[in-house]
């Protein structure tokens, strides 16, 4: 069975370390707030200018002012601060963001992501992506792994316009975890239930299986 959004950020809140300064995309990403694992402390980052990020509020919880990048309320933890969107990108800029988790529509086999327009589509802007790709440490990205008609979105090279190159080495989708190296897409890990031969029939790229592959465990 494929994994719901909720599974795929969980799978992704695995990837968070203690200590670590967290950006999350608009989409699935905003999920992982939800899931960070117990034990450790995250500073979660959203680039309106929200550093300390927590989960969704509850009912009595909601703050129409405290939205994160997606215009979604949250709530802030202890600690948390809040300054303009100039010092959040300088913060990205900078290379002080340890990991980012990102939507896309696309990602090949060399670590390029398309994950801001579909020509022909209205396009309210790029948004920070561009700059997360660059600045950031460590980058995951996470999406279906075949669009609605079937058609695998882990290509041998992408066919939208480029966000950034050679900066994507991970990707967690519905159905696999996947490390990006040599050119190549290295199958890490499946979703219960899910086949290597589904996997290997929609990844539409090089994909690399070394061994048994074990299934995700959450």
């Amino acid at each position: 069975m494929a994994l719901t959004r909720e599974q795929i950020a969980k799978r992704v809140a695995q990837e968070l370390k203690d200590g670590y300064y967290v950006n999350l995309g608009i989409g699935i990403p905003t999920l992982v707030a939800n899931y960070v694992p117990d034990g450790i402390e995250v500073m979660l980052q959203s680039e309106n200018g929200l550093l300390g990020m927590g989960p969704y509020p509850t009912e009595d919880q909601v703050d129409a002012d405290m939205i994160n990048a997606g215009k979604e309320t949250v709530t802030a933890i202890k600690g948390a601060s809040i300054f303009s969107s100039a010092e959040s990108f300088a913060m990205i800029r900078g290379g002080h963001v340890d990991l980012t988790v990102l939507g896309a529509f696309e990602v090949d086999q060399q670590g390029n992501i398309a994950s801001y327009m579909i020509p022909g589509k209205l396009v309210k802007g790029m948004g920070g992506a561009m700059d997360l790709v660059a600045g950031a440490q460590n980058i995951v990205v996470t999406m279906t792994h075949a669009d609605k008609h079937g058609n695998s979105k882990l290509l041998e090279s992408c066919t939208l316009p480029l966000t950034g190159v050679d900066c994507i080495r991970k990707v967690v989708t519905d159905l696999a975890v996947m490390e990006i190296r040599n050119g190549a897409f290295y199958l890490i890990e499946r979703a219960p239930g899910v086949s290597v031969d589904e996997i290997k029939e929609k990844t539409a790229g090089n994909l690399i299986i070394e061994g048994d592959i074990p299934e995700m465990e959450f």
